[in-house]
């Protein structure tokens, strides 16, 4: 899952069944990928100043978490969910390692062209996999650690270590997928029985957005910059947007394996290339294009395998 910072691969919250559609699936996951991409752009809009003074990444995480709390509390005050039986310190895990993720994705965001940050974070489902050995006590086979290998060759020439195109911010953007990884992880441990089945979504979002906005905005205020009338807007729909992607993510995973609408996900690489192009100019390199492609490959045959595995 792109877990709930809004990036790449997890399984369905426990307790969601809902009669299978494919096709609702896979629009649902593309709506959410050009959704994410969209925030990743406020956040480099956020970054790089525009509308007022540049925004520290924790500021922006802060906004993330708060304004997408507040989209939810009506919400749950009209269901009422009970939170008798939560797993508290997994969904704190969780929820830390979402906020870890998510600020430094927008960190990278703000310096990197939006593909090559995006990219590198979908390195998450590969490294969720090698934590969920020691983690689960999964074993992996020959397929998933050719796809693993696979994409961290694209890491490393998206990354491209040594050479003088180096960006140290691809490191940031590095530790951010490894977090998010954890969060994977987490969110396994959950669904394997660490709460109950019945788990309503609306209790699991809001435990999580709960926790993050506390983390996020204790960050925030160490680095504080008031934002200007102009950024307001931006760091709202940042809030309103992201709890958007995390219901459509979990609506899709409802309605279809993880290991089928995920690679649907990973179209938010043209929409963060063609949103990048349009506002800051930042067209992709060759070798950009080349080691997304390369991640990409890597968490297709991963989801691929996962299917075959599961049938």
């Amino acid at each position: 899952m792109r877990s709930e910072s809004g990036t790449a691969a997890a399984p369905a919250e426990p307790g969601l069944t809902t009669p299978a559609s494919p096709t609702a699936a896979a629009l649902l996951m593309l709506t959410a990928a050009a959704l994410v991409a969209v925030t990743t752009l406020l956040a480099k809009a956020l970054g790089r100043g525009v509308g007022g003074e540049p925004l520290p990444p924790f500021m922006v995480s802060g906004g993330r978490f708060a304004f997408a709390w507040l989209t939810l509390l009506p919400f749950v005050a009209w269901m009422r969910p009970s939170f008798k039986g939560a797993a508290w310190k997994l969904h704190a895990a969780r929820s830390f390692c979402g906020w870890a993720g998510v600020s430094g994705m927008f960190a990278a965001a703000a310096v990197l062209p939006l593909a090559d940050a995006t990219a590198i974070s979908f390195l998450n489902p590969m490294i969720a996999m090698v934590l969920a050995i020691p983690m689960l006590g999964e074993r992996i086979g020959p397929w998933r650690w050719g796809a693993a290998a696979t994409a961290l060759l694209g890491a490393v020439v998206l990354i491209r270590p040594g050479l003088a195109a180096f960006q140290p911010y691809s490191l940031v953007a590095l530790a951010a997928a490894v977090f998010m990884a954890f969060e994977v992880v987490v969110v396994k441990m959950l669904a394997g029985g660490s709460t109950k089945a019945g788990e309503p979504p609306i209790r699991i979002l809001f435990i999580n957005n709960s926790i993050g906005a506390t983390i996020s905005l204790a960050a925030a205020a160490t680095v504080w910059v008031w934002p200007s009338p102009a950024q307001w807007p931006m760091l709202v729909a940042v809030g309103m947007v992201m709890v958007t992607v995390q219901a459509l993510f979990i609506q899709a995973l409802k309605r279809a394996d993880a290991s089928f609408v995920m690679p649907f996900f990973y179209a938010t690489l043209i929409f963060a290339s063609v949103y990048d192009a349009a506002v800051f100019g930042d067209l992709p390199t060759a070798l950009s294009v080349l080691g997304a492609a390369l991640i990409v490959a890597g968490a297709v045959v991963l989801a691929w395998r996962e299917r075959v595995r599961a049938a």
